[in-house]
């Protein structure tokens, strides 16, 4: 398998550790985890509860462009060990500070972080079309 191919990988585990950091976090805020009605136990949440559900969602939305990026990268022929391998560890990279700048509430950090995923998923497609 090529580093982007386990960087799609790594990718998808970072939504579930922030899922179980939030449901830790949410059994600490609220005393219990509420498996018949989560979503609407969600809407009690505040603090870094609130901001790990948020982190968790993010991420679910940033996988899903990030494995498009890869997928097109390699089905269109993009070197798997030069740029587009770079580009997918720099995401992954991006991606785990993300959640970090997220749950320590530093707000204009996690965004430089998040532009930096994003360029990263652009840069895939570049790969794509100019492979």
């Amino acid at each position: 398998m090529t580093t982007p191919l386990w960087c799609v990988f790594v990718a998808s585990l970072l939504p579930y550790v922030l899922a179980g950091t939030g449901a830790y976090l949410r059994v600490q805020q609220l005393g219990k985890l509420d498996a018949n009605h989560p979503r609407v136990q969600a809407l009690q949440l505040g603090g870094i509860a609130a901001r790990a559900l948020g982190a968790q969602a993010n991420s679910w939305e940033a996988f899903a462009v990030f494995t498009a990026a890869v997928l097109t990268a390699h089905v269109a022929g993009a070197d798997p060990a030069g740029a587009s391998a770079t580009l997918a560890i720099t995401f992954v990279v991006a991606r785990v500070a993300y959640a970090a700048m997220y749950l320590a509430d530093i707000p204009s950090a996690r965004t430089g972080v998040f532009l930096t995923g994003w360029g990263c998923c652009l840069g895939l497609f570049y790969q794509a079309a100019t492979a």
